[in-house]
């Protein structure tokens, strides 16, 4: 896929999953249980005991079904190993420069980290395709709207903070999408192997993004 297209595709699903286990076994059930109900977009950690055979390992089971990423990206040279282990967009927790311009080198999508406005603004300036607001647990939505109101045009990824019951409320308060892990991802789940609960789970998530964009559109009439 092209970049835009990647983008475009990123922004349609409103959805990113953070892949982190100690068990790489247990991600690849995970995503197959995700993408069952409807999730396509996956970011594999580089905190994942080899993290970048687990990438290729999930790439070429799903191959196109998904769009493959790597999260907590925090250098050039890992952003480039990522890439050239399948990742279609690479994510950050901070703004690394060196992640940006390696990305833009191999033209993929990249979504470094910021928290402050001014840190938004920065990373948006510097190259981001979309910017991650981490953490987004103190502030909740209303600090989207905030940060919105004055830089209308930086698209926002709230994570470490979202979660079933507040995703809706975030795309509401304006972002492009949302990234999730451990409250999709419960442990006991996995350690349980429920993975039908995912299922259900990514349903229940989508259902309620869906709801909130029609909602959007809308008001926007």
């Amino acid at each position: 896929m092209e970049k835009n297209d990647i983008l475009s595709a990123l922004i349609d699903l409103g959805v990113v999953v953070i892949l982190r286990s100690d068990d790489p076994g247990q991600l690849m059930r995970a995503v197959e249980a995700l993408r069952a109900g409807g999730l396509r977009a996956f970011e594999v950690t580089m905190t994942v005991p080899g993290a970048l055979d687990v990438m290729r390992d999930v790439g070429h089971r799903f191959g196109s079904e998904i769009l493959l990423g790597a999260g907590t990206v925090l250098d050039g040279e890992t952003a480039r190993s990522a890439i050239l282990a399948g990742g279609q967009f690479i994510v950050s927790p901070s703004l690394s420069q060196s992640v940006i311009t390696a990305a833009h080198r191999y033209s993929k999508v990249v979504v470094p980290g910021a928290f402050t406005p001014t840190e938004i603004l920065t990373a948006w300036e510097a190259g981001a395709d979309i910017v991650k607001v981490f953490p987004i647990r103190s502030v909740g939505p209303h600090y989207l709207k905030d940060v919105l109101a004055p830089l209308p045009q930086v698209r926002l990824m709230p994570t470490g903070g979202v979660n079933l019951e507040n995703a809706a409320d975030f795309i509401r308060a304006g972002a492009v999408a949302v990234g999730m892990g451990g409250a999709l991802l419960d442990k006991a789940i996995l350690a349980e192997g429920r993975f039908e609960e995912l299922t259900e789970r990514a349903r229940r998530l989508l259902d309620a993004i869906q709801r909130a964009r029609a909602t959007i559109s809308v008001e926007s009439d």
